[in-house]
């Protein structure tokens, strides 16, 4: 145990002097192994290769390019146009629209820096032209993008399901209701601050119903590419990774009809793609042999043990994990929380008989917000960037998005029929 002290030290310590956290997870794994004695170094790589060796892994690629190939074939500003036509006269303006169309591309896209980045550029500088401040802008982006890791497709939950061995079509389904909730929670903040007068929010004129119609038209070969995976899903006509891979082929087929999708920007999207899957696979593989270590060393059982002495009610067991993780949000990106993490409570949840696919859930949750959270929010960095504000001005516009966040949490954890409806309605 001293021994696992020190390796979690020695993490903590290389995390703190800003060493990647893969080659942080990896150094940590090899001075175990060098100080303990016990076991090979070797063992290391013998644990990597196989982890790594599991179907429901091809989803992530097939997502990861989905949404890069949906982002240079133009549809965000497509996307863009229909949600403004169809809420930009409800106050608050061009925020509804922030959040409705992250809700729409959150169907296309499985990661939320692809959102963040890529329909974020389009919606901050089109809320700045329209006299909303570069701040709450980014916010409000910031807020919204999140989005996208919930309803499905999401890596993170992909990633989740193959840890906790679930079924990844399940994790996608209980995603949708909770996705939708945040979109409406930010919708509420929103109209609440634009009455109030807290922010400025230009009011626009209503558009026509033929406006609409025109918008709808130019959208809906984009708009048909959620619905092709979210119908999949609920009709069981195909997995997840079969999903998508049809979802890739879609949208070069839109891209084709578009003519946006050249060869230049085909080219990009593949890179793209395999640096995002090249992060998250090593991540994955380093992770692999740190929680195997955690685990010889039984620290699950005697985390399991420690917070059953406090209490074994299902809910409070949720609250202590879900307060771990807010604050381990706040300094470490999701993924190695997920690899970490995982292991180490889901005997917990075991044993006091929590639903795997809400906790599922109720993890990603947590993870999201953390990546909108100081000091290493990595959602904070890019809209700092697409917006060119600082840290300080983002934070304090983000405030007031926090809390709606924070209760859809409390909520969904309250009541897990929010995350289960659907999947058992579907395996039902």
């Amino acid at each position: 145990m001293n021994t696992l002290l020190l390796m979690l030290g020695i993490f903590a310590v290389l995390l703190v002097l800003e060493v990647p956290v893969a080659f942080a997870m990896l150094a940590a794994s090899v001075s175990y192994m060098l100080i303990d004695g016990l076991f090979p170094v070797t063992v290391i790589i013998q644990r990597m290769a196989p982890g790594l060796e599991s179907f429901p892994f091809l989803a992530i690629p097939t997502f990861i390019l989905a949404g890069n190939l949906l982002n240079q074939t133009g549809v965000a500003e497509r996307i863009f146009a229909f949600a403004l036509a169809l809420v930009g006269h409800i106050r608050g303006s061009l925020a509804h629209v922030n959040v409705i169309a992250s809700i729409i591309f959150a169907g296309m896209s499985g990661v939320a820096a692809a959102d963040a980045a890529g329909l974020g550029a389009i919606e901050v500088r089109a809320m700045k032209k329209a006299g909303f401040t570069a701040s709450f802008s980014a916010a409000i982006t910031a807020a919204s993008s999140i989005i996208g890791p919930i309803i499905p497709p999401s890596v993170i939950m992909v990633l989740y399901a193959v840890m906790a061995q679930v079924s990844i079509g399940d994790m996608f389904l209980a995603g949708i209701i909770p996705g939708l909730l945040m979109g409406v929670v930010l919708m509420i903040t929103v109209y609440l601050l634009a009455v109030s007068g807290k922010i400025v929010a230009p009011v626009r004129k209503r558009a026509t119903v033929g406006e609409v119609g025109q918008t709808f038209v130019r959208a809906l070969p984009a708009l048909f590419a959620p619905v092709l995976l979210v119908g999949g899903l609920l009709l069981g006509v195909a997995t997840p990774t079969e999903l998508g891979a049809m979802t890739c082929a879609y949208a070069i087929v839109l891209g084709l009809s578009y003519r946006t999708l050249s060869v230049e920007r085909l080219l990009y999207a593949l890179r793209e793609t395999v640096a995002s899957c090249g992060i998250i696979l090593f991540l994955v593989a380093v992770g692999i042999p740190f929680s195997w270590i955690i685990a010889v060393n039984n620290l699950p059982s005697i985390l399991t043990e420690t917070i059953l002495s406090i209490s074994s009610d299902p809910l409070m067991v949720l609250l202590i994990i879900t307060a771990g993780l807010f604050v381990a949000g706040m300094v470490m990106e999701p993924t190695p929380i997920l690899l970490i993490a995982v292991p180490m409570v889901y005997p917990l949840i075991q044993a006091v008989g929590i639903d795997p696919v809400h906790f599922g859930v109720v993890v990603v949750l947590n993870l999201v917000i953390g990546v909108t959270t100081p000091p290493i929010g990595m959602i904070l960095f890019i809209m700092m960037d697409v917006a060119k504000i600082s840290m300080r001005e983002l934070c304090v516009a983000m405030l007031p998005f926090y809390v709606p966040l924070v209760l859809l949490l409390g909520l969904v954890i309250l009541l897990p029929g929010l995350t289960t409806f659907l999947p058992n309605l579907v395996g039902g």
